[in-house]
């Protein structure tokens, strides 16, 4: 029987209109752009940049540069920047805003170290003054533009300091346009389970629109965080690695209640083969091959031959090697599954794993 299915139609936000509800968490190291541009073509309606600093001695990088590469993505274009002075977060919104971006939000939920130590991220929670002066700033530098400024963060800065209610209501009152919460403080960093209680409590604190993020692994999931938070969208973030049509199968879930039939093995291959010519584009041979490497473990990561696959894959150091691979182990893979074999995906990260995240979570 169908559920009760909550709304995923499109979505205001400001003067911008989303397509649906289902949304891409901004992750270092992964949403890049040719990432963001095949989870909107597999059924996100939204996607937000890896984050970019606000330190100006830092945007003429390479690293920032490619952050700050839209070319070619579907609109919105939507960009997240860190910092921790009102008027650098200012001027980078307006530079960012001249390289096209539609949607500017303010990082208030990495939790890494490297950040938190320069209280940036979610460190900001701990100083609700300097937070909402960032707020306020950036709403000034992107009114005259129309561009609506949206706020991510987390519950708080520890189970003892909740303020995520408190700061949303002073965000909105500063003109933040659409609030995003993880559903765990920065102390969790991203261990343990993510409760959704306190984005119930945002959601009935605000007028604006509410997004629940944290631990949305499934469909059923979904419907769930949903109906509990009465949150006006989801955002998916480890779960859409190495599975982007996770927006689509939960779309079909919602409106029908039923799953949608795993998607053909071959149909993934060239997914996956087309996100890679995209990868190797924007950061050529060299560290396309090496940054490709895991998103195509995440591919694989639960599929029958995966891990040994991967350890061969891993050490090819060309783009037409590392096509080939995946173009093999897929057609491989086709001869005894026409469709992907059900697996259990485990997003849940190893320490290590966890820890490079955390270095990655940068805005250098």
């Amino acid at each position: 029987m169908k559920p009760t299915s909550p709304d995923l139609g499109a979505l205001a936000v400001g003067n911008i209109v989303l397509p649906n509800r289902l949304f891409v968490a901004p992750m270092a190291g992964v949403t890049d752009r040719p990432f963001r541009q095949l989870c909107k073509n597999l059924g996100a309606g939204y996607a937000v940049s890896e984050m970019v600093t606000a330190r100006k001695d830092l945007w003429h990088t390479l690293k920032t540069s490619r952050r700050a590469n839209h070319d070619g993505e579907t609109t919105p274009i939507a960009v997240q920047i860190a910092g921790t002075d009102a008027a650098m977060m200012a001027e980078a919104a307006a530079y960012n805003i001249d390289r096209g971006a539609q949607i500017i939000d303010i990082n208030m939920g990495c939790p890494a170290k490297k950040v938190c130590n320069k209280w940036a991220g979610s460190a900001l929670m701990q100083d609700e003054p300097l937070a909402l002066q960032i707020v306020e700033a950036v709403v000034a530098a992107c009114l005259p533009h129309r561009v609506p400024v949206t706020l991510k963060m987390r519950t708080g800065w520890s189970l003892q300091h909740k303020n995520a209610e408190r700061i949303a209501r002073a965000a909105e009152q500063a003109g933040i346009a659409m609030l995003t919460v993880h559903g765990r403080t920065r102390e969790q960093g991203y261990k343990g389970q993510a409760e959704y209680d306190t984005i119930a409590a945002v959601k009935a604190a605000v007028r604006v629109p509410v997004v629940a993020n944290g631990d949305i692994t499934t469909p059923e999931k979904a419907l769930a965080v949903l109906r509990h938070t009465g949150a006006d969208a989801i955002m998916i973030g480890r779960a859409a690695q190495g599975r982007p049509w996770i927006f689509g199968d939960i779309a079909h879930f919602l409106a029908t209640g039923t799953h949608r039939t795993a998607p053909l093995t071959q149909q993934v291959k060239q997914w996956l083969l087309a996100h890679l010519g995209e990868h190797y584009g924007l950061y050529g041979e060299f560290a396309g091959v090496r940054t490709a490497r895991k998103h195509i473990g995440w591919a694989v990561r639960a599929l029958p031959g995966g891990e040994a696959f991967r350890t061969r894959m891993n050490a090819l150091d060309s783009c037409e090697a590392q096509v080939q691979a995946v173009a093999d182990y897929f057609d491989e893979l086709s001869l005894d599954h026409d469709r992907l074999p059900a697996a259990a995906v485990d997003v849940a990260e190893d320490d290590d794993a966890q820890e490079a995240r955390e270095a990655a979570c940068t805005a250098n």
